[in-house]
């Protein structure tokens, strides 16, 4: 049983303003897993003004003080990695080789890149007589989610430490352990007072307080577009800046030429990982409509071979992470029914043998048409929608309808082609036969965000630019 009631900031760990606890619950068990502090706007203002107070002299450190402390908490992370998988498997059910693998990784992964890019990153550049200076923004305010926990506060925590800014964290309230843990490896590295700070707590109490402080510079918020809405309106007086990845639908074009029973098998496999809860998962299949009926074939098979059940054990898929997750995927799965679509495999209900826990059965859909509701909305949950096609344009049409725009993903022989076609989907990031790269620029077009994380991309959206006029005189002196 874990107990986390007090909260970090200005390098202490403090008693919260006001005594007010969330009960965590493991949701492979239904049983309490431990328990965390809700802040409240005044544990906030502690923390922004922490953060504040640290920033001059954080933001004046040189590129090697950065590197030096990066490098330190790389070291530590390195020796808690199995103390954060285990947080993971607990708060939000995902399997042990997922968390201690995949999981965990992602987070060691952009930290090694956030300091590959800090080494060579240019801050400052002459153009012509002026000079173009990239300068941290200030207090950032970090909201993450659940789904992908260690993940989504690297990708914000790492880039803003490492240009120079100041921080707040606010992890999920349902996934708060791995946030716990990652602040303990932090305050371990060395990081200086008042530059990274958490509070726990939920939207209303913190994340709201947190998005409108009037000292706080940015916003990089991760999670649900109707959160993401709520977020940019109540950050809107102060004219920070928001950065936003939110919910997907992501197409997986498959084309004709590319390998069928491979992809499809491997389309249905990633959609099951981490129980389908990831905004940037393939959840749209889109297949040449004249095979349909082999696809159906594979992808049942495939669905088969998806085994579900105790986290802690072998099963490759643990449950979602809420009853409340539970039942929105459930309700989603029988509209699907309602609709018309082809139930290939799954359906309503949890899995033969599991009475307990919210684990949803591994289910796809075929012959699925682009208006239905579990091909328009965001089911985060493990559920497949499997789409035909007549040609690759009408491919690129089902693909591109739809008001998110994410990530897609394109199988193709014809490396040309498949090039072609990932040009032409409207996401942020497109990935041909599989592709990964920390390097890369992720984000979202239209209601999956603004902003990109990752990479060299991941720094820009922490730093203001100034331009120096008259730097270099006209005569060259």
């Amino acid at each position: 049983m874990r107990e986390y009631l007090k909260f970090y900031i200005d390098g202490q760990w403090i008693d919260p303003a006001q005594s007010d606890t969330f009960e965590v619950i493991n949701p492979a068990t239904e049983e309490v897993a431990g328990t965390v502090s809700l802040g409240s706007s005044a544990d906030v203002d502690k923390a922004v003004s922490a953060a504040r107070r640290a920033f001059p002299s954080w933001s004046a450190t040189s590129r090697e003080e950065r590197l030096a402390l990066l490098e330190k908490i790389l070291d530590v992370y390195q020796r808690r990695m199995g103390d954060i998988g285990a947080s993971l498997t607990e708060e939000m059910g995902a399997p042990t080789a997922l968390a201690n693998g995949f999981q965990v990784n992602l987070g060691l992964g952009h930290l090694t890149t956030a300091i590959e890019v800090l080494r060579n990153f240019v801050f400052e550049e002459q153009r012509g007589g002026s000079l173009v200076v990239k300068e941290p923004i200030g207090v950032c305010g970090l909201i993450t989610p659940w789904n992908w926990p260690i993940n989504q506060i690297g990708v914000k925590v790492f880039p803003a430490l490492a240009t120079g800014c100041t921080m707040v964290l606010k992890p999920s309230e349902q996934s708060p352990f791995s946030g716990q843990v990652f602040t303990e490896i932090l305050e371990e590295a060395g990081v200086p007072s008042g530059v990274f700070n958490l509070v726990q707590g939920d939207g209303p109490g913190v994340g709201r307080a947190l998005s409108g402080h009037p000292d706080v510079d940015m916003v990089s918020f991760t999670g649900s577009t109707r959160a993401g809405v709520d977020i940019a309106v109540n950050a809107a007086p102060g004219v920070k800046r928001v950065t936003q990845e939110l919910g997907g639908k992501g197409p997986n074009i498959i084309l004709d030429d590319a390998d069928l029973a491979a992809n499809v098998g491997a389309g249905v496999a990633t959609m099951m990982v981490n129980s389908g809860q990831t905004c940037s998962a393939g959840s749209r299949m889109l297949v040449p409509g004249e095979r349909m009926e082999e696809v159906i074939s594979v992808a049942r098979e495939a669905a088969s071979q998806v085994t579900v059940g105790d986290p802690t054990g072998d099963a490759a898929m643990g449950p979602v992470v809420s009853k409340a997750q539970f039942d929105k995927v459930q309700s989603l799965i029988q509209t699907g029914i309602d609709e018309g679509a082809t139930l290939v495999a799954g359906g309503v209900g949890r899995p033969d043998g599991l009475t307990i826990g919210y684990f949803v059965q591994p289910t796809v859909f075929a012959d699925v048409k682009n208006d239905m509701t579990i091909a328009r909305e965001e089911i985060f949950g493990p559920v497949l929608t499997i789409l035909g096609y007549d040609s690759i344009d009408h491919a690129i049409e089902i693909a591109n309808d739809t008001e998110y725009g994410l990530a897609g993903f394109v199988a193709g022989a014809d490396l040309d082609q498949a090039r072609a076609v990932a040009r032409r989907i409207r996401a942020g990031s497109v990935a041909i036969n599989g592709g990964f790269d920390f390097g890369a620029p992720f984000g979202g077009y239209r209601k999956s965000g603004n902003g990109r994380e990752w990479g060299e991309f991941g720094f820009h959206d922490y730093l203001e630019t100034k331009g120096i006029l008259g730097y270099t005189p006209a005569d060259g002196s």
